[in-house]
């Protein structure tokens, strides 16, 4: 059975307004959501500006970050009840200045079930997901390389 396929992950973006607070304060938006890709949307807000006008360095990372969590849950929505997805490691870059509305697509960097093969083998998986940053006009501002893991849930 292919991940995700018994399971309805367009509930997604809701679950990650519920169970991470600051998803909704920024008022990050999906505009896609599922095990394979995931789009999120961060509004141009005023609060979150930085000192030239832009979306700030933290809310950037914020809205990548948030993207890739929820490509992960949604991958491994089925493993979500024996494991805690958790990041591990993220470097972003910041490749142009940044204005206005910003979206974030991540992708997994690998096959969902390698990593669930790893898990079922009582390995921890490390699952890397690439995160691009696009402003309205579709140019990349920046990019998260970030790698989660899959924490087995302790016995006992």
């Amino acid at each position: 059975m292919s991940v995700g396929m018994s399971v309805d992950t367009s509930q997604v973006g809701e679950m990650m307004r519920q169970i991470v607070p600051w998803v909704r304060t920024v008022g990050i938006q999906f505009l896609e959501a599922g095990p394979e890709k995931v789009v999120v949307e961060l509004p141009d807000l005023e609060e979150n500006r930085n000192h030239v006008g832009g979306p700030h360095a933290a809310m950037m990372f914020g809205a990548a970050e948030t993207a890739s969590g929820a490509l992960v849950a949604a991958a491994f929505i089925e493993q979500l009840a024996i494991a805690t997805p958790l990041p591990t490691k993220g470097e972003i870059t910041y490749a142009k200045l940044a204005r206005g509305r910003l979206t974030a697509t991540a992708v997994l960097g690998r096959p969902a079930a390698d990593a669930i093969a790893e898990l079922k083998a009582g390995i921890r998986p490390d699952v890397p997901v690439h995160v691009t940053i696009n402003d309205a006009e579709g140019l990349e501002t920046g990019r998260l390389d970030i790698v989660w893991t899959l924490k087995p849930h302790s016995k006992g």
